[in-house]
């Protein structure tokens, strides 16, 4: 089985603004990430970012504008030899619909699993926000809570530490 570190996207690869970020131009991937991503891909880690993106049922912006993104974000970490296996996003809010994708429920988490034969037991969620760490947890990954905008190497120190156990 493979192991994987599953990652919130704003607040944790990218600048959370305090706003919805859907365009390019509002989007900036944060100082180390790069660095951190390349060290836990060399540990054997893959890299699948899981995230929330309401604002779409809410009508402030369209799946295309979130696909057109996340093709920009896949792309940019390409460049600089990170390899992200997969983007899941939950286009729901509570308010306009109802789902089991949207974090802290994990079927979106519960689906990368199935796809590429995760080992949870082995695997990462790192998020900013109690909704993330209780999504990992439900499907048996372990969480890491982190502060918005927080040093993502800082971050996976516990993990390097883990490993060379």
């Amino acid at each position: 089985m493979n192991k994987a570190i599953l990652l919130d996207r704003d607040g944790v690869i990218n600048q959370e603004r305090g706003d919805y970020t859907y365009r390019r131009e509002d989007f900036s991937v944060l100082p180390d990430v790069i660095p951190a991503l390349r060290v836990l891909q060399e540990m054997g880690y893959m890299l699948i970012i899981i995230s929330n993106q309401s604002g779409i049922a809410k009508g402030l912006f369209t799946i295309a504008d979130v696909e057109k993104l996340h093709s920009y974000l896949v792309a940019y970490l390409d460049d600089n030899d990170v390899r992200i296996k997969e983007i899941y996003y939950c286009p729901h809010h509570p308010e306009y619909s109802s789902c089991i994708c949207r974090k802290p429920d994990s079927q979106l988490i519960e689906k990368a699993l199935a796809r590429f034969n995760i080992d949870p037991a082995k695997s990462f969620f790192i998020g900013d926000k109690e909704r993330d760490i209780l999504a990992g947890k439900k499907a048996g990954v372990q969480g890491i809570l982190i502060d918005s905008n927080f040093s993502l190497m800082k971050a996976i120190e516990p993990i390097i530490k883990g490993e060379k156990k």
